[in-house]
């Protein structure tokens, strides 16, 4: 019996040293020529035409950039097929950069390790991106770019059927937009796996987020021009195991996420979270609170920072016994001082006087409501009494009962 696991274990260590092997033999073309020629073809496509990428590995040291276009695609021969490098890039800071744009889409390659954010489409409408991979090869290194795919202020945004990974933020990061989908991405090794920020409307749906620190992320962030962020429907995903390292870099919104994090909503309003499966996060399964959550000080009287219509339902939740909660961030310690172990909801209860009765309850247009997710640990924080750690420990209650509502009319993305 012996002989046979240590054979086993033995053609496994075999196996894994032939995948290392066959990918330190990986070898990319350098060629001045073809970095020229594919920039070229970026500037002068024709709108409605296609950039078609050869089957390949290159190496390239600038920023492919495009402005203006109008129903272009870029398309290579696959993701396994096609990859652009940019590992040592020396001009510009994103891989693909695409501005001002309409119906553009991206299909088919694998874009690696930019200086900066691997792809970033800005001020487009009508955006694809499809069957395409993003990552560093460099591992988890806060050095990384920030995000694999970066849609930010744009409309009608489609992000399917891709992979992304080791990014020093989120892998898919959709910012300050309209109209949002997001679906059968897979997401792993990121800080954040799938986030959503400051958008309108949005439908996240079969994806897996898996071995991220959180894996999928909800924010409304202050003192940006696109205030807040609202309708948006998060169902029929994979949360697993998201337990990886937080390496983002030092201060930045995302390095205050505890690992092991399935679900975060911040400051959003409308977010209904339904029929996922949220699988041994370690710290929380699916918490809901304020931005007063971070401790971080803001100006800016637009800015609502409370959670608001959060509706949580139907989602199958599983921890193991011995999970051990983070330690290095509050809300792990919080948690570990409540339950002693994960906690499956956690929804921090938190608003202001004009968002109150008169006899201080919540007015029920704000309500949030959690039921039918099973028998889990659901703990509410109460933060409106005082949002101060050491006096939610003194404030929290279990009353899962309280919040047995339903909501409608959460209406993500109606165009998709």
């Amino acid at each position: 019996m012996k002989k046979t696991i240590f054979i086993g274990l033995l053609l496994i260590l075999i196996s894994f040293s032939a995948c290392n092997q066959k990918k330190k033999n990986v070898s990319f073309i350098e060629d001045g020529n073809f970095q020229k020629e594919l920039q070229e073809k970026f500037i002068l496509v024709e709108d409605g035409g296609t950039i078609e990428l050869p089957a390949g590995n290159y190496k390239l040291s600038k920023s492919l950039s495009m402005e203006g276009k109008k129903n272009v695609t870029i398309k290579g021969k696959g993701a396994d097929k096609t990859i652009l490098s940019f590992l040592g890039q020396t001009e510009g800071a994103e891989g693909v950069n695409i501005t001002n744009c309409t119906n553009i889409v991206l299909d088919g390659f694998t874009i690696q390790d930019a200086k900066g954010d691997n792809i970033k489409l800005k001020e487009c409408e009508d955006v694809t991106i499809r069957n395409m991979n993003s990552t560093w090869t460099t591992g988890a290194d806060s050095a990384n770019g920030n995000y694999g795919y970066y849609p930010v202020n744009c409309k009608n945004v489609l992000i399917e059927k891709s992979e992304v990974s080791y990014c020093a933020d989120a892998g898919v990061y959709v910012g300050q937009s309209y109209n949002v989908t997001v679906r059968n991405v897979t997401a792993h090794h990121n800080v954040c796996g799938i986030e959503i920020e400051n958008c309108v409307n949005v439908d996240v749906y079969d994806n897996l987020s898996y071995n991220n620190s959180g894996g999928f992320v909800i924010y409304d962030l202050p003192q940006i021009p696109m205030k807040n962020g609202r309708n948006c429907r998060i169902y029929n995903n994979i949360a697993k195991e998201n337990n990886f390292k937080n390496f983002a870099k030092p201060g930045s919104n995302v390095s205050d996420i505890p690992p092991g994090s399935g679900i975060i909503i911040m400051a959003y309003d409308s977010v209904e979270v339904f029929n996922n499966k949220i699988i041994n996060n370690k710290t929380v399964g699916c918490c809901a609170v304020s931005y007063y959550a971070t401790g971080r000080p803001f100006k800016d009287s637009l800015y609502t920072p409370y959670c608001t219509s959060i509706f949580i339902h139907n989602n199958t939740f599983e921890r193991k016994a011995l999970l051990i909660p983070d330690l290095s961030s509050d809300l792990g310690k919080l948690i570990v001082a409540m339950s002693k172990g994960p906690a499956d909801i956690i929804y921090d209860h938190n608003y202001n006087k004009a968002m109150s009765k008169p006899d201080g309850t919540l007015q029920e247009r704000y309500r949030s409501c959690f039921r039918d997710n099973g028998d889990i640990k659901f703990f509410n924080l109460n933060a409106y009494q005082s949002p101060i750690i050491e006096h939610v420990l003194q404030s929290y209650d279990k009353n899962l009962k309280a919040f047995d509502c339903s909501l409608n009319g959460i209406i993500g993305n109606s165009n998709k």
